[in-house]
């Protein structure tokens, strides 16, 4: 495995592999690896001849209230994680290597980045489109792999790429989930043992609004306070969103639509903010 620090010496060998006619698959990470990465790891292997894999703590998609320094950053660990899981390379640059000196193009996927996270953390996603652009550029893949827990973040993406002709596919995992429902994610390790064991009912919730689903109910206010009332049986767990939206934009439902409806929550836990989604 190799390990790449340099945009130049990236892109030189991203269009190299493209001239060669192997088929690149990128997954971007700001590393802290966990189950839930090494499920897209092993979803990139069966996509293409070459896997690399991106750690880059993101600076643009942090607000000014979001502690960017506190972000774990255990590289060799990850590093060793990637070379376990048969990465080809990891591609590891510093910010100023992202962001030069006097910086200042940026991309903004309009409507989508708006509703759900993006109506709390205003600028988070003009950074996630700015940085994954660049990683399309730097290291010319031909798929790009992204996990289904970040949903809204995944379709902006698609969206991005739909709208600005980027011939990458866009490939999407499943989240992975623990025994107990709770998404696998860097963010579980912050929550006390008390916080752990209520974090479940965050996917009880949106399990329970399924089965009533499942039932024959439609109405969205009525399926959305049945996940909510799932998710309230725990005082540790304060909602800060809970909806039920269209996959392919985003916009508000007010009944189930089979096939294109996203239920999107997010919750604190203390200082511990989680996010899932189920899609119906």
């Amino acid at each position: 495995m190799e390990l790449v620090t340099k945009v130049s010496e990236m892109q030189r060998l991203g269009l190299q592999w493209a001239a060669d006619r192997d088929r690149t698959v990128l997954v971007p990470t700001m590393g802290a690896l966990h189950r839930g990465h090494l499920a897209l790891l092993e979803r990139a292997r069966e996509l293409g001849e070459r896997v690399v894999m991106s750690i880059f703590v993101n600076p643009a998609q942090f607000g000014p209230s979001e502690d960017l320094e506190a972000y774990p950053r255990p590289l060799e660990a990850d590093i060793a994680a990637a070379d376990d899981a048969g990465v080809d390379l990891v591609f590891a640059p510093r910010a100023d290597e992202v962001y030069p000196q006097g910086f200042q193009t940026y991309v903004q996927v309009q409507d989508i980045s708006r509703p759900l996270c993006g109506a709390f953390r205003p600028e988070h996603f003009q950074g996630v489109a700015t940085v994954v652009l660049k990683l399309f550029s730097i290291v010319q893949p031909q798929v790009a792999v992204f996990g289904w827990k970040d949903a809204q973040q995944f379709i902006l993406l698609r969206r991005m790429v739909a709208d600005l002709n980027t011939p990458v596919e866009m490939a999407g995992v499943e989240t992975v989930r623990e025994p107990d429902g709770l998404a696998v994610s860097s963010r579980n390790r912050f929550l006390s043992e008390k916080q752990r064991a209520a974090a479940p009912a965050i996917y009880e919730g949106l399990t329970a609004l399924r089965d009533a689903a499942g039932s024959g109910r439609e109405q969205a206010g009525e399926l959305l306070q049945i996940a909510r009332r799932t998710i309230d049986r725990s005082a540790l767990i304060k909602i800060q969103y809970l909806e039920m939206v269209s996959v392919d934009r985003l916009e508000p439902l007010e009944r189930l639509v089979k096939g294109n409806t996203l239920v999107a929550v997010a919750a604190h836990l203390d200082h511990t903010r989680l996010i899932d989604n189920i899609r119906l």
